[in-house]
């Protein structure tokens, strides 16, 4: 792993009980950060601490649905009581539903944009409120997805919530300059978890990889990198950016 140095920080994760955001918080506790970290599945929650304090990370977990505003508030208290600070927020909590345009439901449509971008949003607000009245410079890290930038079948509505949260970023890129607080996203192409393994019979790593033109399918590596990256001092001046991490897929953009 790349040597990062994050000691004295406190950051927190959402739907961090496995994949992509695990692999962040565990990348981030390596590094000496302190975790709050959230998942909706208390066992997964559980399972994640385990594994972070056995590297010996400290970490805490809320549990809960990161699109609720309580929840929201609560992870972000936590983060003062326990560690005594908050540096950086990622919200990674996010859902995918798939489902053609002209039969998605008003029922689905909420339920996504509840955790994908009234999550993402008010857990930003309620960091940024922090880190300005402690004048803290702090780093804000939303997910998004090359769905956001190219066209992916039945993926319409979640590709309008992902693509929100690039054009948020670069908004409050220019909001919280002026407090020194850095906004940026994360783009992940297809990525290789447990719960994409999961997906059409094992074989959704062999299909990204014949349609991805470097020829790989990304790790949760790839993108706890990245977003390491952008927590960094030496990326202070990276701000309202979105990077896609997708081994070239959306310069061609092919289906699977």
């Amino acid at each position: 792993m790349i040597h990062y140095s994050f000691h004295s920080k406190v950051a927190v994760i959402t739907g961090a009980g496995q994949g992509i955001g695990l692999q962040i918080s565990l990348f981030l506790a390596k590094a000496g950060a302190s975790i709050v970290l959230n998942d909706i599945d208390s066992e997964k929650a559980q399972l994640a601490i385990k594994e972070i304090q056995s590297i010996g990370g400290k970490c805490i977990s809320v549990v809960g649905d990161a699109g609720e505003i309580e929840i929201i508030k609560k992870m972000v208290y936590k983060a003062i009581e326990e560690f005594g600070s908050l540096d950086f927020a990622i919200a990674n909590a996010g859902i995918t539903t798939f489902g053609n345009f002209l039969d998605y439901s008003q029922t689905e449509f909420n339920s996504l944009l509840r955790l994908n971008l009234q999550g993402s949003f008010f857990l930003a607000q309620e960091a940024a409120k922090y880190m300005i009245k402690n004048q803290i410079k702090g780093r804000l890290i939303f997910m998004s997805s090359v769905t956001g930038f190219t066209f992916h079948p039945d993926l319409t509505a979640y590709g309008m919530s992902k693509a929100a949260l690039a054009f948020l970023a670069k908004t409050l890129g220019v909001d919280l300059a002026k407090h020194q607080i850095t906004v940026n996203a994360i783009a992940p192409g297809a990525t290789q978890t447990q719960r994409t393994s999961d997906l059409d019979d094992g074989n959704y790593v062999e299909t990204w990889k014949k349609i991805t033109p470097n020829g790989r399918c990304a790790t949760t590596d790839d993108i706890a990198h990245a977003t390491l990256f952008f927590l960094t001092e030496e990326a202070k001046h990276l701000t309202g950016q979105t990077l896609i991490i997708d081994g070239g897929w959306t310069s061609l953009s092919p289906s699977p």
